[in-house]
């Protein structure tokens, strides 16, 4: 039985998942001294913000943009207090160039703040009754995050924590708790403005996994400010990847191990608690079990429950269960020359189109484009990612899995024809990544991606707790507050650590 336990420590913590929430709170956890192994049955670290390497060029598996790496953001937090360097990294302005059905210019999703004003105004006119409320609405919340409640509370110094973070200016979301971004547009009498519906659906299915009508209206405040100055959304020097090695260099530096290859196949639980995990060598199908003294699982609920087996709360097994179908992805990866790629072009763009095609339920694309000298092609050339949502059953279902996939690829790339000059001679790599491609290589249930969806009843207060209800397992990732992105995820990780230090204290 191989025995990964060093050096002396308070604790022995296991964390499952090597996506950057588990690498986060890993890190952190052996920078305050805990004896970490951290597990995952990928050969990468990175999870949805890795990445993969054909012919020269480099692409981002799914994650291309990241926030919190301004002072004060999360990513700077976590990295000062590590005492390790931020990525390089260029903000995106704007944040993203969206295009609504039939239209040839954008909606410029501008860093500064009068000019996303100014843009609004022109794009949305009568407006800015919402877009007042969304604003007022974020200033609020972004206080309130910024004192580190824990969300939900699961016991007295949870309660006490979230009581800490309340000030008389942060009490004016509190009569929007219950309100849905649909509830919004029609208190500001914009329901029928068809062009601001439309894009606000495409930017917070980005974010929330659901429209407009289905999102938590304190969550789309977030989401819908945060790429503007003093925050802002950033394009990493490299790749997604360098957030990964930046922090498993910390993680090795502090005593921490990883383990890729290595597959979690159940939590052992005795008398309410989690002691220890069944661990599988891939490589050696060599199986044994690793005591611990705390579980972290950087895990969707649903591969939680399955960890659990039989221990699985029965309350926490049906909540889990009536959850809403989460959404899969469909990417394209194309490496090209770089004549495809218009003049000026923007790190992200968003496309709406009105024919009927296979590509998702709302027949978009959130695209991301490499540019010359940030290290994801050689000189010359270029990448564009594309993906879609899907309904993940699609594609576990199909008969024909291989057909559906040439279709989907031909479809995606002819939408982007439209936008890049995509002749033939021009494109030089091709793939595509499906649901089944993601629970492949990151063993996601069904390869779900962006958690379980910012509706009222599994955001925030509503939704699920880093502490589980079984004690010292704890839940990291975008399926607990504040919800996906690296950013979200490096939260989760962050109250995680907290809470398990007040515990062990």
């Amino acid at each position: 039985m191989p025995n990964h336990r060093v050096g002396k420590s308070k604790s022995r913590v296991i964390v499952i998942g090597a996506g950057i929430g588990g690498l986060t709170a890993g890190a952190l956890l052996a920078h305050k001294g805990y004896s970490v192994l951290i597990l995952d049955q990928a050969v990468v670290p990175g999870g949805c913000a890795s990445t993969f390497k054909r012919l020269g060029f480099t692409f981002d598996v799914g994650a291309t943009q990241v926030a919190g790496l301004e002072p004060g953001g999360i990513h700077h937090r976590i990295f000062t207090e590590l005492e390790i360097d931020l990525p390089e990294a260029t903000p995106c302005d704007p944040a993203c160039a969206v295009y609504l059905p039939g239209e040839v210019k954008p909606i410029n999703v501008w860093r500064d703040p009068e000019k996303w004003e100014e843009e609004r105004k022109r794009q949305f006119p009568g407006s800015e009754s919402f877009w007042r409320l969304i604003a007022a609405l974020f200033d609020a919340s972004w206080e309130f995050q910024g004192r580190d409640p824990v969300l939900p509370p699961r016991n007295v110094w949870d309660l006490w924590q979230l009581t800490q973070a309340v000030r008389g200016s942060t009490l004016i979301t509190i009569p929007y708790t219950l309100f849905t971004v649909g509830d919004a547009l029609r208190a500001c009498g914009l329901e029928k403005d068809r062009r601001l519906r439309q894009f606000l659906d495409l930017q917070l299915k980005l974010y929330s996994q659901v429209d407009a009508e289905e999102t938590a209206l304190l969550y789309a405040a977030t989401a819908l400010s945060v790429s503007q100055l003093p925050q802002g959304l950033f394009h990493l020097q490299g790749s997604m990847q360098t957030l990964s090695s930046r922090l498993i260099s910390a993680l090795k530096r502090d005593g921490g191990q990883l383990l890729m290859g290595h597959t979690v196949e159940s939590i052992q639980v005795e008398k309410g608690q989690a002691t220890a995990v069944v661990i599988r060598n891939q490589k050696t199908d060599e199986v044994w079990t690793e005591p611990a003294d705390h579980v972290v699982a950087n895990v969707t609920v649903q591969n939680l429950v399955h960890l659990l087996g039989e221990k699985a709360p029965r309350g926490y097994k049906q909540r889990v269960k009536k959850l809403r179908p989460a959404s899969g992805a469909f990417v394209v990866y194309l490496g090209v020359g770089e004549n495809a790629i218009p003049p000026g072009c923007p790190p992200h763009l968003q496309f709406m189109y009105n024919a009927n095609g296979p590509l998702g339920e709302n027949n978009s694309l959130f695209v991301s484009v490499s540019h010359p000298g940030d290290g994801r092609a050689p000189a010359g050339k270029a990448t564009i990612i594309a993906s879609s949502f899907v309904d993940p059953q699609k594609w576990w279902s199909t008969e024909d899995y291989e057909k559906l996939k040439r279709q989907y690829t031909r479809e995606a790339i002819a939408h982007l024809a439209e936008f890049f000059d995509l002749k033939p001679e021009n494109i030089i790599h091709v793939a595509a990544a499906t649901p089944r491609t993601f629970a492949r290589y990151t063993a996601r249930d069904r390869g779900i991606v962006g958690g379980i969806g910012q509706r009222i009843p599994t955001f925030g207060p509503f939704g699920f707790a880093n502490r589980t209800p079984i004690k010292h397992l704890w839940l990291v990732g975008d399926s607990t507050h504040p919800g996906e992105g690296t950013a979200g995820v490096s939260y989760s990780a962050l109250t995680v650590v907290r809470q398990i230090e007040v515990k062990n204290s």
